[in-house]
């Protein structure tokens, strides 16, 4: 097989992929073994129990062994990857179907990661969307499969709960839309049994619970799990009078920590946070931002330790109010703080990536979607997040990814008025901001 020589000790500058494009599929082919013969049941119990299901093994193996045949040809290595498998897959003796299947996998192994790491799962336009590309089962259970090995054999670290749990959602809302054939309840039937559902766990006074109910937009029950909506009217309730509210829930299966902060609302609230949260030793991988009608926000972080790991080591939660406390109190001053804390990772600065900004209209029905490509280092969300209040957009979810050496963060926001935002002049402004703030010089630029 001559076109794999071509990737025989190729390597990857970046800090992301830790092996040679060789190793790297070889290792993936160990993997996909290992889980097949159930040696890694309680890593990946989805993938073990679909891979019962799936019509051809030959079809998943000749994808994950061809993924990245076509890296280092200087160009697109999905698209000349799936040239080199309808080449190869006859040679293999696959028949023309498993040929065009194990070509479309490979043009497409990118997509199930990108969907689940850079966009709202929430909003069922990304599922719609990302079916219609799927188009059927047996297609999304090889994606998920060829997908979580890909992930895993990137190298020690880099695979994790929170991922697994984004990739589950991901695979189950798309299965359903493939199975029912794109039917959907509409949104008002989905918020009244979520509503339900949390009437029933929470067990309150009806005037109590009825009260709480009409306190949050439509929008907040859609976005936030049934155990988040627990969590948060316990919470809520709890605070009374208090002026601020920070309470964190570990997550072991997501590997992440659930941080709620909550707090009279006001103009930059959520930048003050993400510094907050940097500050006191963590690292945000995901963000919902709620503001009850009575003026209350109620924003949602996920949270790990530089290590990926949850934030749950005794006395972070008390480092974090005192942030948060001082960055209420004087934002210069937590800039400061931010600009003098030393670089995670010192070797980063070994890479120069060109800041990029994305805007999308159409990827949600309600949202305008900006996804910012920068080289990642501390306080990075900080800065983007100083760009948007500086832009006088509402931020309703912030979805955080990085590989390596570079950060992918993805916001989706409204205008003042709760519109996407459309004028052209506007976005050319959201996106001059958004790169200035991306620059690597620019780490103290915020002040």
């Amino acid at each position: 097989m001559p076109d794999f020589g071509r990737v025989v000790a190729q390597m990857q500058f970046d800090m992301y992929h830790h092996y040679t494009v060789d190793e790297h599929s070889i290792r993936a082919i160990g993997l996909l073994s290992r889980i097949e013969n159930n040696k890694l049941g309680d890593d990946h119990p989805l993938v073990t129990a679909i891979l019962r299901k799936i019509a051809s093994r030959r079809v998943l193996y000749a994808s994950v062994l061809l993924h990245d045949i076509a890296k280092g040809r200087g160009g697109d290595h999905s698209v000349l990857g799936a040239e080199v498998a309808m080449k190869l897959c006859p040679r293999f003796g696959l028949t023309a179907a498993e040929t065009e299947t194990v070509a479309w996998l490979v043009r497409n192994h990118l997509i199930m990661s990108a969907t689940a790491f850079k966009r709202d799962l929430a909003d069922f336009k990304t599922i719609l969307d990302f079916a219609e590309q799927v188009q059927s089962p047996e297609r999304l259970r090889l994606l998920l499969a060829l997908t979580v090995v890909d992930i895993r054999a990137v190298g020690p670290g880099v695979w994790n709960g929170w991922k697994r749990q984004l990739l589950t959602t991901l695979f189950e809302s798309a299965e359903e839309v493939l199975r029912l054939g794109h039917k959907q309840r509409g949104r008002k039937e989905r918020i009244e049994a979520k509503q339900d559902q949390l009437g029933k766990a929470l067990n309150w006074e009806p005037l109590a619970y009825e009260r709480h109910r009409t306190r949050f937009a439509e929008s907040y029950w859609i976005a936030e799990a049934d155990d988040v909506l627990a969590h948060n009217a316990r919470q809520l309730a709890a605070m009374g009078d208090d002026p601020l509210s920070v309470e964190a829930l570990v997550y072991p299966s997501r590997g992440a920590t659930l941080i709620t902060i909550m707090m009279a609302d006001h103009p930059g609230l959520f930048y003050r946070m993400a510094g907050a949260i940097h500050l006191a030793g963590g690292s945000i991988i995901d963000a919902r931002v709620h503001t009850t009608r009575d003026g209350i926000a109620v924003d949602n972080f996920l949270v790990q330790d530089p290590l990926g790991r949850p934030f749950d080591e005794e006395g972070q939660l008390e480092r974090l109010k005192r942030a948060i406390g001082d960055a209420l109190a004087n934002r210069k001053r937590m800039t400061e703080q931010l600009a003098a804390r030393p670089l995670s990772r010192a070797r980063a600065e070994a890479f120069s990536i060109n800041p990029s900004v994305f805007i999308d209209n159409r990827a949600s029905n309600r949202y305008t979607v900006v996804e910012v490509n920068a080289q990642d280092r501390p306080a990075l969300l900080y800065e983007l997040a100083y760009a948007l209040f500086q832009a006088k957009v509402t931020l309703h979810s912030a979805h955080i990814a990085t590989y390596g050496e570079r950060a992918v963060d993805t916001f989706y926001l409204t205008d003042l008025t709760g519109d996407r935002i459309t004028s052209e002049a506007r976005l050319k402004s959201i996106e001059r901001l958004l790169e200035d703030a991306a620059q690597a010089s620019n780490t103290a630029k915020a002040a």
